[in-house]
């Protein structure tokens, strides 16, 4: 009995003994600053020279990529689950599979250049500044969101970001509203997120020519690899030096996917199959490249992204719990930010002696 209890004794000593060698091998690992790696070349229209087809990669760049791009996804996929729960209502457009998009952009420009998108917006939001709590807040309709809650999916905003535009092309007219403002003073690049679909029509359905980089027609413009974080990086600080040098607007398409369908009331399985689907994950995940990239350029262990990944699961739970639990905004706010002054305001309803009064 003595044997078989110091046998069992044993064996828990020595698996108690391993973990700590494990960790301490994982932080003795000799991590790359930097490594350098080759990036698909773009198609170019009315351009000489297009962005590098190699692209350097800090440690630290990469982590950081690596978390704000798992960041997007948990996000993203929080928000399903509560939609399906019937926390968020109404409108909701999901960019999980696109987040090489809105991380590379982001690494790609300035934080004080202006930004104005359509409604896939909120991977764009987080990578703007927006924190994950008040992005999940303005989903569920609650006074800590972004837009005090009144936004929802569509419009959401902060410093240098103008929307989240729920007008299919509406974002189009802003921008160029707000250059004419500026005396035509900034550049302007043009960026198309082509993920293969619009809303539930494959694009070789919809288009006698798929190049939307070419529909500037005398606009230069080039199309780029959207599920690599690292070619939207360089194509977008090409683009954005092109337009600073004074040699006008530039058109750049970014050829990426979506994983859910147009929206949440699409199960995007209609107009395309799960094989096709999962064959995108398989092969071209933008999450995966990445991580796949800096364990082989030793700029991280898989140990250490999975740590990431549970860090960002647990960001989300905490920031999900809040916003489902914050108050709404109150009704007497219901017609403010209108007009800048927030001035009384008068709701006729459906009967006209009926009426509804804001008073600020």
């Amino acid at each position: 009995m003595k044997k078989m209890l110091a046998a069992a004794v044993s064996r828990i000593l020595s698996r108690v003994a391993q973990k700590p060698a494990g960790r301490v091998l994982g932080a003795s690992c000799n991590y790359s600053n930097d490594s350098t790696f080759e990036i698909k070349q773009c198609d170019l229209f009315l351009l000489e020279e297009g962005p590098p087809v190699t692209a350097v990669l800090t440690r630290e760049d990469g982590l950081k990529y690596y978390k704000m791009m798992q960041t997007v996804r948990r996000m993203e996929l929080k928000a399903d689950q509560l939609y399906k729960q019937k926390l968020i209502r109404g409108f909701c457009h999901l960019c999980d599979g696109q987040e090489a998009c809105c991380v590379g952009l982001e690494a790609g420009i300035n934080p004080t250049d202006h930004v104005i998108t359509s409604y896939r917006a909120h991977g764009l939001c987080y990578t703007r500044g927006l924190s994950v709590r008040s992005i999940l807040a303005e989903l569920t309709g609650r006074r800590e969101g972004c837009a005090k809650g009144k936004g929802g999916s569509m419009h959401m905003y902060c410093s240098y970001f103008y929307g989240g535009n729920g007008i299919v092309g509406a974002q189009g007219q802003i921008a160029e509203t707000f250059n004419m403002a500026a005396l035509w003073k900034l550049p302007c690049v043009f960026i198309c997120e082509n993920n293969r679909y619009g809303m539930g029509t494959a694009a070789e359905r919809a288009a006698a020519s798929t190049d939307y980089y070419k529909r500037g027609n005398f606009i230069p413009g080039l199309r780029v690899d959207g599920m690599d974080v690292l070619c939207v990086r360089e194509a977008t600080k090409f683009a954005a030096d092109y337009c600073r040098a004074g040699k006008g607007p530039i058109v750049m398409e970014l050829q990426t996917y979506r994983y859910h369908g147009h929206s949440m009331s699409d199960p995007g399985i209609s107009y395309r199959t799960r094989e096709e689907v999962q064959g995108v994950r398989r092969k071209s995940d933008p999450i995966m490249l990445l991580r796949d990239r800096m364990v082989n350029g030793k700029l991280a262990s898989v140990e250490e992204l999975k740590e990431i990944d549970a860090e960002v699961r647990k960001e989300i739970d905490v920031a999900a719990q809040i916003a489902v639990t914050c108050p709404e905004p109150p009704l007497e706010e219901i017609a403010h930010h209108v007009y800048s002054d927030n001035p009384p305001f008068e709701v006729r309803g459906a009967n006209q002696w009926i009426k509804f009064k804001s008073v600020s």
